[in-house]
C-alpha cells in the first residue's frame, strides 16, 4: 500500500507524523526531531501533507511544498471532532491526518513570505497601538486616583495631560508629575514608531497593483488594502465573494431548524484585525453617504434608514469584502455604481 495522507504534528524541536493510505489504515507512525523532520519528509513518495494552523505553519509549508508534496493548513477547531479522548503528539497527527482527508473540508489560506511580511507589520503597529492605549489608561487611572477626571479619547488625552502636569495649582505632587512627565515622553515615542510603521504601510501599498486597485473602493484606504493582501493574496482560496465576507464574519450566524429560519448577529469568525478595518471603513461611508444622491449612496441611506446604522455598516463591510474578492480572484478594475 501507499501513503496518500500524512499528518503533521507541529513543535518547535519535536515532531509527530502519522502516515495513512486511501482507506485510511495508517502505514506510518514516526516521531522526528527539527533537524531531521525535512529528510525524513523528503524520503516519502509526494502525497498530501496536513498540519494545523499554528506558528511557523506557512514556512513548513513551504519546505514541504519545496518537496513535491502537496500541503493542506487546517485551523485546529476542525481537527478536534476527530481527536481521540486522550490527547498527545501521536493522537493529534492521526487526527490532523483523518481531518485533511474529508472531502468537504476548509483549509487555511497560504501565505507567501511577502505576505508574512505585510502581516507582521501590521501586527507591529497594532502592538504599539496597544501599548499607547495601555499607557494612556495608566496615566488616567493615577490622575483619577488624585480626584482628577476628563473625557475618554486618545486626543483629548493628548491635550489634557500635558496640561494638567503644567498647572501648578492643583494637588499633584512633584514625584507624581515626573512620573506623567516620564509616561508622556514614552507615548511621544510610542507616536513616533506608529507613524514610521504607518509610512511603511504606505510604501508597500504605492508598490502594489493590486493594493492599488483595492484602495480604489469606497471605505478602503490603504491600512485596508495591505491587511487584505497579506490575508488573501489572490482570493482564489474562495470559491466566490459571499464564501470570502463568511470567513471574514460578516454574516448574520444562523441557527434554524425545520421551517423555521433564525438568524442572529454577525458571526464575527476569521481574521478580527481585517474585518475590524472593514467595519470602521464601511462606517465612515454610511456616515458621508448622508444627503448624496447618488445610486450607492441612496441605497446606503434606505437601508440606514430602515434597518438601522449599524446593520447598513456591516451590510457596506459585507459588499466591500465581496468587491474586493472579485478584483482579486478576477484581476479587474474597480468599477463604482453612478
Amino acid at each position: 500500500m501507499t501513503i496518500t495522507t500524512i499528518g503533521i504534528d507541529l513543535a518547535k524541536n519535536v515532531f509527530e507524523l502519522c502516515g495513512l493510505d486511501e482507506r485510511g489504515e495508517i502505514l506510518l507512525r514516526r516521531r522526528v526531531r527539527r533537524e531531521t523532520l525535512l529528510r525524513a519528509v523528503g524520503k516519502i513518495p509526494a502525497c498530501v501533507i496536513g498540519v494545523e494552523a499554528c506558528t511557523g505553519a506557512f514556512f513548513w509549508q513551504r519546505e514541504f511544498e519545496a518537496l513535491g508534496h502537496e500541503v493542506r493548513i487546517i485551523a485546529p477547531q476542525h481537527v478536534k471532532p476527530f481527536g481521540r479522548r486522550q490527547k498527545n503528539d501521536r493522537n493529534d497527527a492521526e487526527a490532523i491526518a483523518i481531518a485533511v482527508s474529508q472531502p468537504r473540508m476548509r483549509f487555511v489560506p497560504k501565505k507567501s513570505v511577502a505576505q508574512q511580511d505585510i502581516q507582521s507589520l501590521h501586527r507591529a503597529r497594532r502592538r504599539m497601538v496597544n501599548h499607547r492605549t495601555a499607557l494612556v489608561s495608566q496615566m488616567r487611572g493615577i490622575l483619577l486616583d488624585r480626584g482628577i477626571a476628563f473625557g475618554q479619547s486618545i486626543t483629548r488625552a493628548r491635550r489634557m495631560i500635558p496640561q494638567i502636569v503644567e498647572d501648578t495649582d492643583n494637588d499633584l505632587t512633584e514625584l507624581c508629575r515626573e512620573i506623567l512627565s516620564s509616561l508622556l515622553e514614552l507615548m511621544a515615542e510610542i507616536d513616533e514608531r506608529v507613524r514610521e510603521f504607518d509610512r511603511r504601510i504606505d510604501q508597500v501599498f504605492r508598490a502594489s497593483e493590486a493594493c492599488q486597485r483595492v484602495g480604489r473602493i469606497r471605505g478602503v484606504g490603504p491600512k485596508t488594502a495591505t491587511a487584505v493582501i497579506a490575508a488573501v493574496g489572490d482570493g482564489r482560496d474562495f470559491d466566490n465573494g459571499r464564501h470570502m465576507a463568511a470567513w471574514l464574519g460578516l454574516v448574520p450566524r444562523q441557527h434554524s431548524s425545520g421551517d423555521r429560519t433564525i438568524l442572529m448577529g454577525i458571526s464575527k469568525r476569521g481574521d478580527q484585525h481585517l474585518r475590524t478595518l472593514l467595519v470602521h471603513g464601511a462606517r465612515a461611508v454610511v456616515r458621508t453617504a448622508v444627503g448624496k444622491t447618488d445610486r450607492f449612496s441612496r441605497w446606503v441611506n434606505e437601508l440606514r434608514e430602515r434597518r438601522g446604522t449599524n446593520r447598513a455598516i456591516v451590510a457596506v463591510a459585507n459588499k466591500n469584502a465581496r468587491i474586493i474578492w472579485a478584483l482579486l480572484a478576477r484581476n479587474e478594475e474597480y468599477r463604482p455604481a453612478s
